[in-house]
């Protein structure tokens, strides 16, 4: 016997979609480990690479281009001798934090959850 499609309670999303724009912002590896550097204030690509060390340089190199082109971050190059480079979120940016914090606080609870469940299943 096959089962009855239900319908969907929830409203249809928009053609163009607005939680599917921002996740769209907030996508790709090491996006929400750079905004959360960042919230702090500027930092350097070097400080950058010591706070997400699992990230290579390519693909933070890569990540900070995207971001800077999606105005979400700026990149100021400093008049110091050698020359530097600081990234900072932008307005939008840091918009953008209540978010990336709400995630963060919902993955904290997992994380307990799942060492909770580790524990049991030891004991």
């Amino acid at each position: 016997m096959a089962l009855k499609v239900r319908k969907n309670k929830s409203p249809a999303p928009p053609f163009d979609c607005p939680l599917s724009r921002c996740m769209t912002l907030l996508g790709g590896a090491w996006t929400p480990n750079i905004l959360w550097a960042l919230k702090g204030g500027p930092r350097r690509f070097s400080e950058l690479r010591i706070d997400i060390p699992q990230v290579s340089a390519k693909m933070l190199t890569t990540r900070l281009r995207e971001l800077e082109e999606r105005l979400i971050l700026t990149r100021e190059v400093k008049p110091t001798s050698p020359p530097s480079v600081e990234y900072a979120l932008t307005e939008f940016g840091e918009e953008l934090m209540p978010a990336i914090e709400a995630i963060a606080k919902v993955g904290r609870k997992v994380q307990k959850q799942l060492e909770g469940e580790a524990a049991f299943s030891d004991g």
